[in-house]
């Protein structure tokens, strides 16, 4: 694992150039907008650099019947653990860095063009470290904290008396067994609920939700903030769809008891 976790020498090159603690002749880099950036600064924290994380997988192979719907655990493992070692080669940057944590974490997933089997997997987010060494914003076992949050979020998270923890997922490959000749005859020009459908991904989706729920239970959080619940099917065959869940799980910063929660701002958006 410490092979697949290695840093690129070019990485190092980066971020040995960041601004930090004994090096203040370097820049900080990010992808804050100008708010974020100020309110992570209001928030006690300063920004170190961009990490990234990136994972090329190839997929195996998995088969179902016709009019079998189960999910398929070969490729549900896949795509779990490429973004595991895409988020632990993120962390490991961070830690590199001296980072406190990582805030505005963005995970993608793309087929590559020279194989249909063989997908990239990237986190990419910005980290962070406090500005007068507090030491209580780590995540489990000591390890940078990682988050999805903005700058806002994180700023009124903290300000509300919470930390984030860490990122919680959990993902659901599923096939949805396909319709017989004669229901399909039987429900044209019908309005009708297609039952197998509906509790095909009704499943699929609570297995992928019940997955990120243990992940945030384990890590020893009161909740889960944020939480986002992704399709897609990354060109594989018709009726194989992921369902993937995740969110930022969050936990009461020590000595300090939430009272009172501020008022969330309003912000109407000008853009068109």
């Amino acid at each position: 694992m410490a092979d697949q976790q290695a840093i690129p020498e070019h990485a190092l090159a980066r971020l040995a150039g960041l601004r930090r603690e004994g090096h203040p002749g370097g820049v900080f880099t990010s992808d804050f907008s100008v708010n974020e950036f100020l309110l992570v600064r209001k928030a006690g924290f300063e920004p170190v650099g961009l990490c990234v994380g990136s994972c090329i997988y190839h997929l195996g192979m998995q088969f179902a019947g016709w009019s079998t719907s189960c999910e398929l655990d070969v490729l549900s493992t896949a795509m779990y653990e490429a973004r595991a070692l895409a988020m632990e080669r993120m962390r490991a940057e961070a830690k590199a860095m001296g980072a406190d944590g990582i805030v505005g974490v963005r995970l993608t997933v793309k087929r590559m063009e020279w194989d249909e089997k063989v997908l990239e997997f990237v986190a990419i987010g910005t980290g962070i470290v406090h500005a007068k060494g507090h030491q209580g914003f780590k995540g489990p076992k000591g390890e940078p904290f990682t988050s999805a949050l903005s700058g806002q979020d994180f700023w009124t998270l903290l300000h509300a008396g919470y930390r984030p923890l860490e990122m919680v997922m959990g993902s659901c490959v599923y096939h949805v067994a396909r319709r017989g000749v004669f229901a399909s005859i039987g429900s044209v020009g019908q309005n009708v609920e297609l039952t197998n459908f509906s509790v095909a991904l009704y499943e699929a989706r609570e297995i992928a939700m019940e997955r990120m729920q243990l992940e945030a239970t384990q890590a020893g959080a009161e909740g889960v903030v944020g939480a986002d619940l992704h399709e897609g099917s990354h060109g594989w065959a018709t009726h194989v769809i992921e369902f993937f869940a995740i969110g930022t799980a969050v936990v009461t910063i020590d000595g300090h008891e939430p009272g009172e929660i501020p008022d969330p701002q309003l912000v109407l958006s000008v853009n068109s």
